[in-house]
């Protein structure tokens, strides 16, 4: 019950750093705050984390692992890579949003990059996964020959980089899930074998593309895609 209680206590301050991160910056963002912020007192936080550094290091961790779970559980939906990938810009889109931690992340180390060892770097986790996914679509045969690789793959990592930046310009989030769509509905057919891209979905899960009927069963395993925090994940709030 005591360590129960105690994992409760560290979720809480991981999700006020995030958002204190988040609306603040690292610089100016206080344990004391945080600590009010999560509702525990300041020896509590010191009892989890012992310095600043070591909770934005736990906000970071979050952030990775939240992504990575979410790319785990669209492939194990049976989605084949490009669709997961398309399927992963937007989780990014909307979770910049809905959950601290992602647009934490990215301040975080755009803000302590190079001024201390150790910082998870989320713009390179972001990209990592961005690229895996891809190279995975292109070992699938799912991307049209003829084309460059580094061509394709500067493109795509581009274009995704770019969703972050796109958000901290404070658009609304309807605006933000458009834009994305248009991306990868102008990207689509410039990736994939001709007439493919009609197999592919450019918006969110749950829509379809205009050119086939609605089928509504292969993304029936997405219908959780709007809660930001997947279930399982060490770390989550509860």
């Amino acid at each position: 019950m005591v360590q129960e209680r105690s994992e409760r206590t560290r979720r809480k301050l991981v999700q006020a750093g995030a958002e204190m991160f988040h609306r603040n910056g690292y610089a100016n963002a206080t344990l004391g705050e945080i600590a009010a912020f999560a509702g525990v007192t300041k020896g509590a936080l010191y009892f989890h984390f012992a310095s600043k550094e070591e909770l934005a290091g736990a906000v970071q961790l979050r952030g990775c692992a939240l992504l990575h779970e979410s790319v785990r559980e669209l492939r194990a939906a049976g989605l084949r890579p490009l669709q997961t990938l398309v399927d992963t810009t937007h989780w990014l889109a909307l979770n910049l949003r809905e959950e601290p931690s992602i647009p934490a992340g990215f301040r975080i180390t755009k803000e302590c990059a190079g001024l201390r060892e150790g910082v998870t770097d989320f713009h390179r986790v972001w990209l990592a996964a961005v690229c895996e996914l891809l190279w995975q679509a292109r070992e699938a045969g799912e991307l049209r020959t003829g084309t460059g690789w580094e061509s394709i793959e500067s493109l795509v990592a581009a274009a995704a980089c770019g969703i972050e930046t796109l958000a901290g310009t404070g658009m609304p989030y309807a605006e933000l899930q458009r834009r994305v769509t248009g991306l990868w509905s102008l990207l689509l057919p410039s990736l994939v074998p001709e007439g493919a891209a009609a197999n592919y979905r450019a918006g969110m899960p749950g829509t379809v593309p205009p050119s086939r009927p609605a089928d509504h069963s292969a993304d029936a395993p997405l219908a959780a895609f709007g809660a930001p925090v997947p279930a399982g994940i060490t770390g989550s709030t509860g």
